[in-house]
């Protein structure tokens, strides 16, 4: 990694400065928005009842998973929690924009459809000051 690059706010790494073990549970935990000890009892308590499954991902995962950098730069929550969701969700994310896209272009074709109206052409010939102390 070059000096000017910055490392990516949302990715999966292993968290060294929080970590018990290895840094994969806490790293899970950060990347999911979940709090590190339910993690923790949630893979302890897996690992009671899958133990050779959850002994290999864990140590999977150790070895794979890059450890986060130390000069990561803070991240705004807003925005944490904006890329948690994208990454999380993105179908419910692009059909939530999809949705704010026609409600727009539902008020731009009610402003069309005033704007070509009659009635706008006789609101403006009644109207001496046009423009001045009225809101659309």
């Amino acid at each position: 990694m070059s000096s000017n690059s910055r490392p990516n706010p949302h990715r999966l790494y292993r968290d060294r400065d929080n970590a018990m073990l290895a840094g994969v549970c806490a790293g899970l935990a950060e990347y999911f928005g979940f709090n590190r000890r339910a993690v923790r009892l949630i893979v302890f308590v897996s690992g009671l009842f899958f133990l050779p499954f959850v002994l290999v991902s864990y140590l999977l995962l150790a070895i794979l998973l890059p450890i986060k950098p130390r000069e990561a730069a803070p991240v705004d929550k807003e925005k944490a929690e904006f890329w948690r969701d994208v990454s999380n969700a993105p179908s419910d994310v692009f059909s939530s924009v999809k949705h704010r896209f026609k409600e727009l272009d539902r008020r731009l074709q009610r402003m069309e459809a005033y704007v070509t109206s009659t009635e706008f052409a006789f609101d403006r010939e009644l109207d001496p000051n046009p423009g001045k102390g009225r809101t659309a």
